[in-house]
């Protein structure tokens, strides 16, 4: 029995830094998903007001001729 507890205490470092990188490689993920959405969102907004500057543009330029 004493054997097997020695050989489980030479496991735990390791099952400690595999738990660790686990956690940290996930939190990367989830940052990286949720940087990916914002980013998304971002080039949305960005195409909607130059959609609507343009419509804006063209818009005057039609009053103006006639």
């Amino acid at each position: 029995m004493h054997s097997v507890l020695i050989g489980l205490a030479a496991l735990l470092p390791s099952a400690g830094v595999a738990f660790l990188f686990y956690v940290v490689i996930k939190a990367m993920l989830e940052g990286d998903r949720k940087e990916r959405l914002a980013h998304s969102k971002w080039e949305a907004s960005q195409e909607r007001s130059a959609a609507s500057a343009e419509r804006a543009n063209n818009s005057e330029e039609g009053d103006s001729a006639t």
